[in-house]
């Protein structure tokens, strides 16, 4: 089994992450626990910095905090020179606390309560990323009323149909996300970013979805923004000096995902940009980026302790595990499949036969539907690869689960970044009206 970052396999057949037997972080935090493997979070930063800009002129590479975001998490990034794209007013919240420089974070969001653009605009962040025509009225009369001027981008939706599950694809005509290339909307859109007052626009932005195993999609999508942004030099007089085209790139969760390199992708986005440029005689804008499962998804891991192992002779063998569903949804929601180990017995073969592993919760909650395992067996540590992007950003309290507790580990090294959640953290908000007591 290919293994990831730091990932290998000490002298006692136990899985290890930056140093650190898995073995011994479940013992020591419990499980179900997160696990990040520092060394490469910073290493594909610093690899998306270098490929970009050693094929462009300027580049800006914007962490997407959606993947996964802690304090811990936006200090790590802002020390590695990245930007960061938040999509909320707790994930812009998050980044201010850890003291992330405001001037490089970006506000994304399809619908913005105007309490959120009023926050952006008192906290100076660098570039709100307008989604409709409301939300421009909206932004500049509030804008108006703080007595600023709001720095926008504009976002598109360029008529791209990503290859990737319909459930992240995000660049069609049909979605909830941006103004419309080809129904007008985007020139519109434009027109009343450049007359309303209190905005000043930088450029635009389009995103086509997550999980994409070819850089087809995005060469597409970098043509038609250039062609786009000729098109509102010829008519308006405005010159974009940014294009921002999301993120995307796909991570590998199982053997047979074999999505580009960072530098592959670099590679096939500068050059479509400059092609493109050149082809319409426009000087080429600064590029910005907004990858997020392509620097964290790889770097995380997840350990589980094997419970109930049911055989059902004739049908399959259920192995049960201490979570599922609230820390890991994506297999319910996106049909996603990952790939998994016996952390404590990483050196033996697996058997022939198929298991599934299951969910702790009171639903179907199946985490992984078919794999082979050495025979797995109760108090067994399992460890699911490739659960660094929205696992614990998509975490929940279903059935009243406390979420799990995340560590950074490095070189040998592990300190927790998210504390598990106590029975009491569960109550927490709860109110007891009077007449009920």
């Amino acid at each position: 089994m290919t293994l990831f970052g730091t990932q290998g396999i000490n002298a006692a057949g136990h899985l290890t992450i930056g140093g650190c037997d898995t073995v011994e972080l479940a013992e020591r935090f419990g499980t179900p626990l997160y696990v990040v493997d520092e060394w490469l979070v910073r290493d594909n930063c610093r690899r998306y910095l270098g490929a970009f800009r050693a094929v462009l002129p300027e580049v800006e590479i914007a962490y997407a905090g959606k993947a996964l975001l802690t304090t811990a998490i936006a200090r790590l990034m802002d020390q590695e020179g990245m930007a960061l794209d938040t999509a909320s007013a707790g994930e812009l919240y998050t980044a201010l606390q850890a003291g992330f420089p405001p001037e490089r974070i970006k506000l994304h969001g399809n619908f913005k309560k105007p309490d959120l653009l009023r926050m952006a605009l008192e906290t100076g962040v660098g570039r709100i990323v307008v989604d409709s025509l409301e939300e421009l009225h909206d932004l500049s009369q509030i804008a108006a009323e703080m007595g600023r001027t709001a720095d926008i981008l504009i976002r598109v939706a360029p008529g791209i149909k990503a290859h990737t599950h319909h459930a992240i694809q995000t660049g069609q005509e049909d979605t909830k996300f941006g103004l419309g290339l080809r129904c007008g909307s985007a020139r519109e859109g434009t027109r009343l970013a450049l007359e309303l007052p209190n905005l000043t626009l930088h450029g635009f932005h389009a995103h086509i979805g997550s999980q994409i195993l070819d850089t087809d999609a995005f060469k597409h999508a970098t043509a038609a923004m250039v062609d786009f942004l000729a098109d509102m030099r010829d008519e308006f007089g405005f010159a974009a000096r940014q294009l921002d085209l999301g993120g995307g790139l796909g991570i590998r969760y199982q053997e047979d995902d074999i999505p580009p390199t960072i530098e592959e992708l670099a590679q096939a986005v500068g050059t479509a940009l400059k092609d493109a440029c050149a082809a319409r005689d426009f000087p080429v804008p600064e590029l910005i980026l907004e990858p997020g499962r392509s620097i964290v998804g790889e770097a995380g891991t997840t350990l589980y302790t094997v419970g109930v192992v049911k055989h059902i002779p004739g049908v399959r063998t259920y192995v049960s595990v201490d979570g599922g569903l609230s820390d890991n949804p994506r297999p319910v929601m996106y049909d996603a499949v990952y790939r998994a180990l016996l952390a404590n017995r990483a050196n033996e073969a697996p058997t022939h036969e198929l298991v599934r592993i299951s969910g702790a919760h009171c639903e179907t909650d199946t985490l992984i539907p078919e794999i082979a395992l050495p025979e797995p067996a109760p108090g067994d540590i399992l460890a699911v690869l490739g659960t660094g992007a929205y696992n614990h950003a998509m975490a929940s309290n279903y059935n009243r689960f406390s979420r799990p507790a995340m560590v950074l580990v490095a070189d040998g090294q592990a300190d927790l970044i998210y504390a598990r959640e106590s029975l009491a953290d569960l109550v927490r908000q709860d109110l007891m009206p009077e007449r009920l007591a």
